[in-house]
């Protein structure tokens, strides 16, 4: 009746049980698989490796006296979730002692120069011109290229606000505008290398300090009865 083993201590198996009647119980129960299939076996495995590591990050915190009440409440859009996986990032959204360390961990760690510099370069490209259009039935926005080409020259020709008719299209251009320039692309970057230092950490030490029990293995591990994924 263990949920795992901590630096050998071993923890108990109530809060796993507390959390899946939750989760039974709750908003999304339908959602859930039948109880003693094999997906659910799979749940409660997710589960408990989700609690494994919210219990390890309260240990971390702990020793560190990490200020985790200052922590607030997390939301990870689906990039993060997916650079963190399904496990941690749950374990994140859900634990201020999780958030906390995460904060610990990466403080510091900045994308090298390089790396930006190649994004930039890989990514940047001229911005697009787009016109504010008078036309007979309203306004409207359109990037010139993709106007009739005779209806482009005429405008272009002509001086703003002037009605200009070329074939069938009639229109006035009213203000030529240009998007902002490329947002500076180092934030995004220093959370993603954020998010890998953090999950190599954590990898490391759920090895070091987590003992799992025959039943709650990871849920990936291909040794477990229930894991049918094959490559």
């Amino acid at each position: 009746m263990t949920l795992g083993l901590l630096d050998g201590r071993p923890l108990p198996r109530a809060p796993l049980d507390r959390r899946l009647a939750a989760l039974r119980s709750g908003p999304r129960a339908t959602a859930l698989p039948q109880p003693g299939s094999s997906e659910d076996r799979q749940l409660t495995r997710w589960v408990a490796q989700v609690l494994l590591t919210e219990v390890l990050c309260e240990a971390v915190a702990a020793e560190h006296s990490l200020p985790v009440d200052t922590v607030g409440p997390a939301r990870l859009d689906q990039q993060a979730a997916v650079e963190l996986g399904s496990i941690t990032a749950a374990a994140y959204e859900g634990s201020a002692a999780v958030r906390a360390v995460f904060l610990w961990v990466t403080a510091g760690i900045e994308p090298p120069a390089e790396d930006v510099a190649h994004y930039r370069e890989t990514t940047t490209r001229p911005p697009a011109v787009r016109w504010r259009l008078a036309l007979p039935g309203g306004e409207s926005e359109a990037d010139p290229d993709t106007l009739p080409r005779a209806l482009a020259e005429a405008l272009r020709a002509a001086p703003v606000g002037e009605w200009v008719t070329a074939g069938p299209w009639t229109a006035a251009r009213l203000a030529t505008t240009t998007p902002e320039a490329t947002p500076d692309p180092t934030p995004l970057l220093r959370g993603a290398a954020r998010r890998a230092a953090f999950v190599r950490w954590l990898d490391h030490e759920r090895a070091l300090r987590l003992t799992l029990v025959e039943g709650l293995e990871h849920p990936g591990d291909p040794a477990q009865p229930d894991n049918h994924h094959r490559h």
